[in-house]
């Protein structure tokens, strides 16, 4: 075999796919990275049928794959589509997966098409977390603690606010931060808690025919709020809705959940007031990730997803009393005036 590649990992990467199933370097091509180490390549030619198969290759030292495979085994028992695994690597950090295609949500939404296919993700999070409500003492997953909440929280100041904002917190700023953080925690703690995907929005959600959608980059899955996949859902960093469309899919997820037992408010205004809270926990983490991605790894592009990010961190600051001083300072970095 002729490798046809000087990067190391995807020289071994075709090394192993040859040895196991005879597949040459020319097969092999890169179909999307993601904001982790991962990597993923499309396999041409490579499938049962005759079509293509996805080579997820994640270095052992920095994406461990012990993760992705238990989640991928639960969100599977609970009737998922999430890929099919052929072939499995662990020490070396490689996967050979089905391939789920090239369309995912964001590239197909628009006012036609999102309604069907936002209630099949919706239905979709209803079963995994009915399913998994079920399951709750036997999952294996992480709590979605205090010490996890703040420490993502703990982002906005150290790389929002600090490297992206070049703003140096006064003390006064700093004992607010803290207390919100803390007001954000304990409603996420106090929530119903359920399987969180963490990362369930458009870019995540692959359109395909057979059980709608297809699932992907699951592997951070906790045991956390039931607000939040549906608040990555709604208010998707890269897929802004407005709040009047966001309040009728909540509604029928709303709905939905409590037909099929799971323990949602039984009024919708404490359930979005609920999600508001949360979301705001997500999008202070958010705009850290954001920023980190582009100071520290270079990867700037995310860069331009912060505005649709920053808008909604700071209705919901405005909306409530406990975080008006919030919303104060996120205007002040922007410059501007509320």
């Amino acid at each position: 075999m002729t490798t046809l590649s000087q990067d190391p990992r995807r020289s071994e990467a075709e090394a192993w796919l040859f040895a196991l199933r005879g597949i040459s370097p020319d097969q092999i091509q890169p179909a999307s990275a993601d904001a982790s180490f991962r990597r993923y390549f499309r396999v041409h030619d490579a499938a049962p049928s005759g079509g293509s198969l996805i080579l997820m290759d994640a270095p052992p030292d920095k994406e461990p794959l012990d993760a992705f495979l238990h989640v991928a085994d639960l969100l599977q028992a609970a009737g998922l589509h999430v890929p099919q695994r052929f072939e499995c690597d662990k020490t070396r950090g490689f996967l050979l997966l089905e391939d789920l295609g090239q369309t995912d949500y964001l590239s197909v939404l628009n006012e036609e098409t999102a309604p069907l296919l936002y209630l099949d993700a919706i239905k979709a999070l209803v079963t995994m977390q009915s399913w998994g409500l079920a399951q709750a003492q036997t999952l294996g997953l992480p709590a979605y603690d205090e010490q996890k909440l703040k420490a993502e929280m703990q982002l906005f100041p150290q790389w929002y606010v600090a490297e992206h904002k070049h703003h140096a917190l006064t003390d006064d700023e700093n004992a607010m931060l803290e207390q919100a953080f803390d007001l954000l925690s304990r409603r996420a703690r106090s929530s119903p808690q359920v399987i969180v995907h963490r990362d369930y929005h458009s870019r995540n959600l692959m359109k395909v025919d057979d059980r709608n959608p297809g699932v992907i980059d699951f592997q951070d899955a906790v045991v956390g709020p039931l607000t939040y996949d549906l608040v990555s859902l709604l208010r998707d960093a890269y897929k802004p809705w407005e709040e009047a469309q966001q309040l009728d899919w909540a509604i029928a997820y709303w709905q939905s959940a409590r037909s099929e037992g799971l323990p949602v408010q039984g009024d919708f205004s404490d359930f979005w007031e609920d999600f508001e809270w949360v979301g705001l926990q997500r999008h202070l983490k958010v705009l850290g990730i954001f920023a980190r991605l582009s100071h520290r790894d270079g990867k700037h592009g995310y860069l331009k997803d912060i505005p649709v990010v920053l808008r909604d961190a700071q209705r919901v600051a405005r909306r409530y009393a406990p975080f008006h001083k919030l919303a104060k300072l996120l205007d002040r970095l922007e410059a501007r005036q509320a």
